[in-house]
């Protein structure tokens, strides 16, 4: 048995209560593991399903120490832990994902630098920290653009596309805030897809399927498994994860995001953690992308990923659970995952949907024809 090897009846701790951190417990329970997790908002979707919660802020340095007292390994579900808490984990040796991962997700800047360094493929950009510097990045880059924060910011949050000089006073606004900005060109792509996989402490990387994501108002709207896209794409997908996992030194489950060009890809963005994208594989697929976070950041060894045909996974916000519960004799099929957050938000991520098949191309089509999703 390796000396880093946790099996069951050890406990995990998970930084942040939301669900992924919920679905990464449900796995963890049915491997025989404790659970306990630090979240500031009590009965959160994780802790429905842990053994126990800290409640406390995150940036609350005295229930981190508290969290590594009680834990044997610490994971987290989102990217903006504070970096003290992940040193501290750090230096205790119970976090395997290390603080790397999540200081070079944190911000765009060396994000973006960390693909360049892996010898990948991206847009245009430029970081600016005046107005000046914008005018001159844009003058570079040129129109259309997208300016986004170096740091914060997801589902479309903390950016501005930039289509003409009218757009810069946003720009500058959001600048003056932010205090530097990352200036990307637009990419006219012709689909998004991301890949999700795991890697071992020992460097061993499973692939699970590329997966074609279809976006609305910038939040996650279906994922569609396989992407509808040539074994050429696929290739060069699973390339790029392997050269930026090593050079970023990944541990555990991420993903990537990418934009589809031709037969051409470039990167978009990284995310340390299981993804939405990669959520279709709890049914699709012989092994979760939860499971295998669980089985790398326990030291347990990876299992080979096989695919049960296609899968097409539908996100529930809160506008779409009472429509959707009121067709339920047509969608049957769906396996349904319910996150228990309290309240419902028109674009809050509610819980989302499932559908399994011999074809994924077919299963898409299907749900576009009875207008459950909308198509791309």
């Amino acid at each position: 048995m390796q000396n880093n090897r946790l099996l069951f009846g050890t406990t995990i701790g998970i930084i942040g209560g939301g669900q992924l951190g919920r679905m990464m417990t449900t796995t963890a329970k049915h491997m025989g593991y404790r659970v306990i997790v630090l979240d500031p908002t009590p009965d959160c979707p994780t802790a429905q399903v842990a053994d126990e919660q800290i409640v406390a802020q995150y940036t609350d340095m005295e229930a981190v120490k508290q969290l590594a007292e009680r834990s044997d390994v610490v994971t987290y579900e989102f990217e903006n832990v504070d970096l003290r808490a992940a040193q501290i984990l750090e230096d205790k040796g119970i976090l395997p994902q290390g603080a790397n991962s999540l200081k070079v997700t944190q911000d765009r800047e060396l994000e973006k630098n960390a693909m360049v360094e892996s010898g990948q493929p991206v847009a245009d950009f430029a970081i600016v920290t005046s107005v000046e510097e914008l005018q001159a990045a844009l003058n570079k880059i040129g129109f259309p653009s997208v300016a986004k924060t170096c740091r914060g910011g997801y589902d479309g949050k903390g950016q501005v596309k930039l289509t003409n000089e009218a757009d810069l006073k946003e720009a500058g606004s959001m600048l003056a805030s932010a205090d530097r900005l990352i200036i990307e060109k637009w990419v006219p792509f012709d689909r998004e897809i991301s890949i999700v996989f795991t890697r071992s402490m020992d460097g061993d990387i499973c692939y699970f399927p590329v997966a074609e994501n279809i976006h609305r108002d910038h939040i996650l709207h279906a994922t569609i498994a396989p992407a509808r896209i040539s074994e050429r794409i696929a290739i060069k997908a699973r390339q790029a994860a392997k050269a930026i996992a090593e050079t970023i030194g990944v541990v555990g489950t991420f993903a990537i995001e990418m934009f589809v060009t031709g037969e051409e890809i470039l990167i978009n963005e990284l995310a340390p953690r299981p993804h939405n994208s990669g959520h279709y594989t709890i049914e699709a697929c012989n092994v979760s992308q939860f499971e295998q976070h669980i089985r790398a950041i326990c030291g347990l060894p990876l299992a080979p990923v096989y695919v049960h045909g296609g899968a097409v996974m539908f996100n529930l916000l809160g506008k779409d659970v009472e429509p959707f519960f009121n067709r339920l004799e047509e969608v049957g099929t769906a396996h349904l995952h319910m996150y228990g957050k309290e309240e419902n938000k028109p674009l809050r991520k509610m819980g989302h949907a499932t559908f399994i098949g011999d074809n994924a191309i077919d299963i898409y089509n299907d749900l576009v024809e009875k207008k459950i999703i909308e198509e791309n």
